[in-house]
């Protein structure tokens, strides 16, 4: 699991921007579109989150779907709450 952990650290580094797709097994998951800020990595392979809707529900990768949040997407978005 330490080697799989260290991969996602790699792949998804501190700051990487992601937008959620889905959380099948949440009961009360993060909404599918909402864009949010890796602020780390735990030790189960989780990505600790803080959401723009200003939640912090942990990425499960494997389990979630999500994707990388291209510069591109983000600059064309309207950020302003």
């Amino acid at each position: 699991m330490r080697c799989e952990t260290e991969m996602i650290r790699n792949r998804y580094p501190v700051g990487t921007r992601v937008c959620c797709d889905e959380m099948p097994d949440d009961p009360n998951p993060i909404p599918r579109g909402t864009c949010g800020t890796v602020m780390g990595v735990d030790d189960a392979g989780q990505l600790i989150m803080k959401w723009d809707n200003g939640r912090s529900l942990s990425l499960i990768p494997g389990v979630d779907s999500f994707h990388v949040v291209e510069q591109a997407e983000v600059e064309g978005m309207d950020l302003s709450m």
